[in-house]
């Protein structure tokens, strides 16, 4: 027997699983963390934290599973992040992630011109707050000695991938999450450099997915506990390592995943240029890539209604959350006419509004406290509805459903996502389907199975919910007011 770990790099925790060339768990850990957040839409994350989790979980991996069979490690992480470090790499800035906020004013002055298409046809990336291009930009203007003193300008994995190395990479499906990166010729873009200002000294070496250095420093081989000579292989990002993790990976087969955000996925065999420019082009591995898009309030507007209104401990544990949630259920599919816009962190896909804004709508007297906290996770459900909307008009039919996430623990939850698609939903592997997938793409990378279509026998599914036509009738119907009402409430929505 032999395995890889793949390790998840998160925005609140960060993962790894011991997977087996059989599609066995041998251990999986976790260590959280929490970010630094204010009214102004900043949202970031202390690397060297990060950096300390990562280690953390990869020693209690090989501790866990055991040195015998480890054949390798290979890595997930978040997309859109950003660090600013100086020459000897030191983080002079924390790391902007993808839920920041502070560039949407430069996104905005981007988006639709005719520089913003072409970044968009050119990169896969929406413009949005999100990319690290415009975070690039902001910083250019409201940060200028940081801008133009820091050496280089890096994602999370990039930070990690040096502290374990001391080189500067970058794998192919991060890069094609920046807005920096050519997604056709794989080099970075220089129409993007020069409208940020900067050249390509300043950002690390692209390099496939499948890239790997072996493990020979001591805080590797000892510190770890990592065998001499073990190859740790870069790996992808979190969404569309979710989609191999989930086996997602023919046409047709998409995944949904909930956990702090939300996204629907779709893996193709080139990029799909949308001309609506809803969804995004990312690389998997080679040439896959997977179509999208991500929405930025999943599972984080339901433990902000529980905390702010109902007093619940937050992060809850998986009981508090069960119970949450059958709180929630104990209402009829549709909350009695209450809809919910669940916009509280701005909207990504297929929105790519950084200035959206929650809104409860059609409260009445009969409505309780469970109705309101029905209507969230509904309208969370919508919003993610809409997304796979556009990714049908765009790509093809959505065959089939594959959840993941922290969501999954519910069956309520999952039987109303096949409800509202009218799709069969299957649940594979119980552990991160990203952390999955890393290990996935590690067997690959290392040759032990031929491509990624060959983790079919690695995945197996636990549990399928069908849907039912009555109640997708009735989701349709709140569904109609929820689209309609973001279109005539936007003009209004405060800006953050």
């Amino acid at each position: 027997m032999q395995y890889v770990i793949g390790i998840d790099i998160g925005t609140t925790s960060t993962k790894a699983v011991a997977f087996t060339d059989a599609g066995e768990i041998l251990a999986t850990c976790h260590s959280g963390y929490s970010a630094f957040s204010d009214k102004a839409g900043w949202h970031e994350l202390d690397p060297i934290v990060l950096f300390d989790a990562t280690t953390r979980v990869l020693k209690q991996a090989v501790q866990g599973a055991g040195k015998e069979g480890l054949v390798g490690v290979c890595f997930s992480c978040a997309m859109h992040s950003l660090i600013a470090v100086d020459h000897t790499g030191e983080p002079i800035t924390p790391a902007m992630t993808w839920a920041d906020l502070r560039s949407q004013k430069v996104a905005q002055a981007l988006k639709g011109t005719d520089a913003g298409k072409r970044i968009y046809r050119q990169t896969g990336t929406p413009v949005h707050a999100m990319s690290p291009l415009c975070k690039l930009l902001w910083m250019r203007d409201n940060s200028p000695e940081i801008f133009h003193t820091a050496s280089r300008f890096v994602s999370i994995k990039e930070y990690i991938w040096f502290r374990l190395f001391g080189t500067w990479r970058i794998d192919h499906s991060l890069a094609s999450a920046t807005g920096l990166f050519d997604i056709y010729a794989l080099t970075w873009f220089a129409e993007s450099l020069e409208l940020a200002g900067i050249g390509a000294e300043r950002l690390s070496e692209p390099v496939p997915c499948t890239f790997s250095e072996p493990a020979l420093s001591e805080a590797l081989t000892g510190g770890l506990g990592l065998p001499a000579g073990l190859p740790l292989i870069i790996g992808s990002s979190d969404g569309c390592l979710a989609n191999l993790g989930s086996h997602a990976v023919r046409h047709g087969e998409t995944t949904l995943t909930i956990g702090t955000s939300g996204a629907v996925r779709m893996t193709t065999p080139a990029p799909r240029y949308d001309p609506q420019e809803r969804i995004f082009n990312y690389i998997l591995s080679g040439k896959t890539y997977v179509c999208g898009g991500a929405t930025n309030n999943g599972g984080n507007v339901l433990q902000w209604y529980a905390q702010q209104f109902m007093g619940r401990k937050m992060p809850p544990d998986p009981a508090e959350l069960s119970s949450l949630i059958h709180e929630a259920m104990s209402v009829a599919p549709g909350c009695e006419g209450l809809v919910f816009l669940p916009y509280l962190h701005g909207e990504r896909a297929p929105l790519w509004d950084a200035g959206a804004t929650g809104v409860f709508f059609g409260i009445r007297s009969n409505h309780e406290q469970r109705h309101f906290l029905r209507a969230v996770i509904e309208g969370v459900s919508y919003s993610l509805f809409q997304v796979g909307a556009s990714l049908q008009e765009a790509i093809g039919p959505i065959e089939c459903v594959y959840a993941s996430g922290g969501f999954i623990r519910s069956e309520a939850w999952l039987q109303l996502i096949a409800d509202l698609f009218l799709k069969k939903v299957n649940i594979t592997n119980s552990a991160d389907a990203s952390a999955i997938g890393a290990a996935i793409l590690g067997m690959h990378a290392l040759g032990l199975i031929p491509d990624l279509e060959g983790s079919q026998n690695l995945i197996r599914i636990q549990a399928s919910y069908l849907p039912d036509p009555a109640r997708h009738t009735i989701y349709q119907r709140n569904y109609a007011v929820f689209t309609a009402l973001y279109a005539r409430l936007k003009d209004l929505m405060p800006p953050p």
